[in-house]
């Protein structure tokens, strides 16, 4: 897994390299494959991070409870970098990530009650649901930036968009895995 914290601590760096020489960051205003790469991720990021802080508290399955710590951290480190590109973007490192009921604001009707059917499971039936949202909300963030990939012009947000594609594919590896260990 250390992989992958090379790969979080790369996108997190991503910002930087496009500094001038003033130090201030230099993005083109967000078109729509921007606007829309941006907004799509957002929404599909936040169920998956809504998810696995539940999943933190309530798995039963170790592999599963970690996967979900991995989750937490690298959608917190996405969103934050995302968040930096915007039009006079800050990273938030100062203010931490968002609060629950942030990122649970995030979220279209169909994803809150996804979220709340999840919170009604225990034991074994909580982490196949969970298992199953974190695979599907991955193939649906695969999409995303594969769509961007083809569509976007900001280099840096299409350096994120590989990036985050590797990242993706591994977790899609890692969520089988989970998958065929469940049953």
């Amino acid at each position: 897994m250390r992989r992958r914290h090379v790969l979080c601590l790369a996108a997190g760096a991503l910002p930087l390299l496009s500094l001038p020489a003033t130090g201030v960051a230099q993005h083109m205003a967000p078109d729509d494959a921007e606007r829309k790469h941006a907004q799509s991720a957002k929404l599909v990021g936040a169920l998956s991070l809504a998810t696995s802080r539940t999943a933190v508290n309530t798995a039963s399955d170790a592999h599963v409870k970690q996967f979900a710590k991995w989750e937490i951290a690298e959608q917190e480190a996405v969103a934050d970098v995302l968040r930096s590109l915007e039009p006079y973007g800050e990273a938030s490192d100062v203010s931490g990530p968002s609060a629950d009921a942030q990122v649970e604001a995030m979220l279209d009707a169909e994803s809150r009650m996804a979220l709340e059917k999840l919170r009604t499971l225990q034991g074994a039936a909580f982490d196949k649901a969970y298992v199953l949202l974190q695979a599907d909300g991955h193939k649906r963030l695969l999409a995303i930036q594969e769509r961007y990939l083809k569509s976007g012009r900001d280099g840096d947000r299409l350096n994120v968009a590989k990036l985050a594609r590797v990242l993706i594919e591994e977790h899609l590896e890692h969520l089988e895995m989970l998958r065929t260990k469940l049953g």
